[in-house]
């Protein structure tokens, strides 16, 4: 009987600690959506979620003048604003988006606080992974070129971004770059009080 009573609480010890180490976040919204990245060794639900939760939050933002507005629109209005350094990322933020955020933030080698130029880690695993898999040539090869050269910031990659906005859509690697080093790289050092 003392035997059980052990094994019972050594096994209730080991669930709660494996519950633990992994991802806390249970809130997906956009988890019947297309799949967008697929990179060994990530959390690819939570980035999907992530991506998902950053193009919902543009088009309710871009939109809200006008109702009609297209991706493809919103992408452009906010590549517009981050070239011009004029985002509101806090209005553009939904609750959900900053829930999203929180959970990204636990993610081992994504950030790097050392990076002056923007808090995402550009050696890490995910942009490992977006750096091989864009499919615009010209791009991947300006941003391989920027990343190695330690040259890489958002500004320096901007002109040659915003030139081939349309393929965003199609892209979801590139829709992911743009994604965390131009939305959510910025969420750090905001007040947080997010829209409805």
């Amino acid at each position: 009987m003392k035997s059980n009573v052990i094994l019972f609480v050594f096994l209730l010890v080991i669930t709660f600690f494996s519950c633990k180490n992994g991802t806390t976040f249970t809130d997906y919204k956009y988890a019947e959506n297309p799949e967008t990245i697929n990179c060994q060794g990530l959390d690819s639900k939570l980035y999907k979620e992530a991506l998902y939760a950053f193009e919902a939050d543009i088009v309710a933002f871009y939109g809200k003048d006008k109702p009609n507005t297209t991706l493809t629109q919103a992408y452009y209005q906010f590549l517009r604003d981050t070239n011009a350094k004029r985002v509101k990322y806090i209005e553009i933020a939904s609750a959900h988006t900053l829930k999203v955020f929180e959970a990204l933030k636990n993610e081992a080698d994504l950030w790097d606080a050392e990076n002056s130029n923007s808090h995402l880690n550009y050696k890490g695993s995910l942009m490992n992974c977006v750096t091989t898999n864009i499919h615009d040539e010209s791009l991947k090869t300006t941003l391989n070129a920027l990343i190695s050269t330690n040259s890489m910031s958002p500004k320096l990659f901007g002109a040659p971004l915003m030139s081939g906005y349309r393929g965003i859509l199609s892209d979801k690697y590139l829709a992911t770059y743009v994604a965390f080093d131009l939305f959510y790289a910025h969420l750090f050092n905001l007040n947080k009080t997010p829209q409805a």
